[in-house]
């Protein structure tokens, strides 16, 4: 032990006062008037503190009845004097209590008196042993840890259930706070405390640190070894007993806390509000879902209301539209049939214009013909040229009438034949067709028609379309080509044709003229009179109606035709 940590009168129960002195009589009557007295030759720190409180008789009694020998055993709060304060009592209260109880059971004291001491078994010793371990702070917290006065006990299942929780365990948990390592320890607080204050409690509980040992119930003193090896085996026990017991603080502390929180009524106030707070959540998000259903549901319905608003709309166009469209034709059928009746009616009032010789059926025909085939403007021209001249204008008409239906029967039977035979191909046409076929490979611009126009080109039995010549490579890719008798044909042949190709056109200069664009009357006469003397099936048709046509080469007489074709075409969709 250290000078410091000496008490004021040491080791007096340890010798024989001899005599009593002026300074002793002072400290024991404790009217010194110095700040330091000396004891034993050593300056002690006097104080003039009041003691918490005066000796009872209990105390006197409990004090009287201790054996030094069972020192370790006593409670050295209560040898002291403050059973009260406990682990409470400063220092300086403990030093002051100290004193007095010196002052009051020192043996010289007693002894003048006329007390009998009993000398090295005298219970002064344990007031001295009471000081050694209060007066050192490691000694004290050792005792401290083991107070027999402190309430270790936990209370029941059933008296947590039945008991008010706060008051309850408000003290328990205050009283247990004294071993915290930690300066600030929360409180229990009450029911009104927040969810964060009670998270707060609980986590600082179930991770309690507590400074609580044990040694001061260590069964070997290790200072009593006789050797090393003997020291080492007591440590050993020690330090075995000591984490014992330190498992068994823990359990407790943890089975308190475990019983607080299995009891503490705010847990199931915020268990209760949680799962209203989730089932209030749940319900937002059910509402919210049946929103965006209904927003979806009203959105479709005003997308469907829309669409069908749009139908209406284009339905109610289109039948206003439909409704003029048959408003016009009803007025062009009616205009016609106007123009029809006034044509009738002024043929018949003029007699047909017959002179003496005429057919009358033939005119009253040619006339229907014509109502029948003029448009209302048409018609409506001729009656004014009919009111101008008369029988003349008449006549010239049907004349034209009647070369126009020449013309286009000529024109029907052509297309009719060229429909026929389009699908007869000639060798000729054939090896034009895989001759144009490799000259104009896949990817082509047009590439069918090119095809179609190099055929038409250098082919003598008729035209043919993009179509056609389309349909006829599709049924010779098709089919097993290799076999076919027409291809070994055309190779036999394919050397003479080339020399009759190069010899034609070594006989046949190059002829370079200027020709009118546009048809005169003459040659469009000489052009219908050639149609109709070399029909479709006839072969080298083109070269002999160019021959009637002596102005005109092959492809212009093929492309007049055409436009003549087109134009037939034009007026039939126009009379539908």
């Amino acid at each position: 032990m250290k000078d410091k940590e000496k008490p004021p009168i040491l080791d007096v129960h340890l010798r024989k006062v001899e005599t009593v002195g002026p300074w002793i009589l002072r400290y024991l009557s404790g009217s010194t008037s110095q700040d330091k007295s000396l004891i034993n030759g050593e300056e002690v720190e006097d104080t003039n503190e009041s003691f918490i409180d005066e000796e009872s008789e209990a105390d006197s009694l409990y004090l009287k009845t201790l054996d030094p020998k069972e020192w370790k055993d006593q409670d050295h709060y209560q040898v002291l004097g403050l059973s009260k304060l406990r682990y409470k009592a400063t220092e300086a209260q403990i030093k002051s209590a100290y004193r007095r109880r010196v002052l009051n059971h020192h043996p010289d004291k007693r002894k003048k008196l006329g007390e009998k001491v009993q000398g090295d078994d005298d219970y002064f010793t344990c007031i001295t042993k009471a000081w050694e371990t209060l007066g050192n702070k490691t000694k004290r917290r050792a005792y401290d840890s083991i107070d027999p006065k402190f309430e270790n006990s936990i209370p029941s299942k059933e008296t947590a259930k039945k008991s008010d929780f706060f008051e309850l365990f408000g003290p328990i948990f205050v009283r247990n706070s004294m071993w915290s390592e930690q300066s600030s320890v929360p409180l229990l607080g009450d029911i009104n405390s927040t969810r964060d204050h009670v998270d707060r409690f609980y986590n600082f509980w179930y991770g309690f640190n507590s400074w609580r040992e044990f040694s001061y119930l260590d069964e070997e003193d290790r200072e009593q070894a006789s050797d090393r090896e003997e020291r080492r085996w007591i440590e050993k026990q020690n330090r075995a007993n000591r984490a014992k017991l330190k498992k068994e603080e823990s359990a407790r502390i943890r089975q308190l806390v475990d019983l607080a929180y299995a009891n503490d009524p705010r847990l199931l106030k915020f268990k209760k509000e949680e799962q209203e707070r989730k089932a209030a959540l749940k319900q937002a998000k059910k509402d919210a879902i049946r929103q965006k259903q209904e927003e979806e549901i009203r959105q479709r319905e005003e997308e469907e209301a829309r669409i069908q608003k749009e139908k209406e709309e284009r339905e109610a166009v289109e039948k206003a539209q439909r409704n003029a469209l048959k408003a016009e034709k009803d007025s062009k059928k009616k205009a016609l049939k106007k123009e029809r009746k006034n044509i009738r009616d002024l043929c018949k009032t003029n007699n047909y214009y017959i002179q003496n010789g005429d057919n009358v059926i033939e005119i009253m025909s040619g006339v229907e013909k014509i109502c029948d085939q003029l448009c209302a403007v048409q018609l409506k021209q001729l009656a004014s040229a009919i009111q101008r001249d008369g029988r003349k204008a008449l006549i010239e008409k049907l004349k034209q009438m009647e070369c126009r239906v020449e013309l286009n029967n000529v024109i029907k039977n052509d297309i009719k034949i060229v429909e026929k035979n389009n699908n007869d191909w000639e060798t000729d046409d054939v090896q034009l067709l895989i001759k144009a076929v490799n000259l104009f490979p896949a990817g082509t611009s047009q590439r069918w028609e090119a095809v179609a126009n190099f055929i038409n080109q250098h082919s003598k039995n008729g035209e043919r379309n993009a179509k056609q010549v389309l349909a006829k490579a599709k049924s010779l890719q098709s089919t097993n080509f290799t076999d076919n008798a027409l291809k070994s044909e055309m190779n036999a042949n394919a050397y003479d044709q080339f020399e009759k190709e190069k010899k034609s056109e070594a006989q046949v200069p190059e002829v370079v003229s200027e020709r009118p664009v546009g048809w005169s009357a003459e040659e469009q006469k000489l052009l219908e009179q050639a149609l109709k003397t070399y029909p479709v099936a006839v072969k080298e048709r083109w070269e002999r109606i160019a021959e009637c046509v002596p102005t005109r080469t092959k492809k212009e007489c093929m492309k007049r035709y055409k436009e003549i074709v087109e134009l037939v075409k034009a007026k039939k969709a126009a009379q539908v």
